[in-house]
């Protein structure tokens, strides 16, 4: 397992802070977790905007935010993400 290590404002010191006591955790494993989420969230962002520009299909773009395709076509409605009819198709098939 790598080491990262970072400075970050006493605003988000204190919210980090106020995360640990609330989730009952230690410093690392909240960190981790913050991140595991974080990361999460910005592959499906990025999946959905690359679905959206026509980069990809829906299939590639249900692979890069590492969901299943049902997940990432529900992750789509609730975003009411647009894109081009070529992508389409591939949901059809889902």
């Amino acid at each position: 397992m790598g080491t990262v290590s970072t400075r970050i404002p006493e605003s988000l010191k204190d919210e980090l802070e106020e995360f640990i006591d609330s989730e009952k955790l230690d410093k690392s494993t909240a960190v981790r977790k913050l991140l595991s989420e974080g990361l999460e969230e910005w592959r499906k962002d990025k999946a959905v905007k690359r679905l959206e520009n026509g980069e990809v299909s829906f299939s590639k773009a249900a692979e890069i935010a590492g969901m299943d395709q049902w997940s990432f076509s529900n992750l789509l409605k609730e975003r009411e993400a647009k894109w081009t009819g070529d992508q389409k198709r591939d949901l059809e098939a889902v």
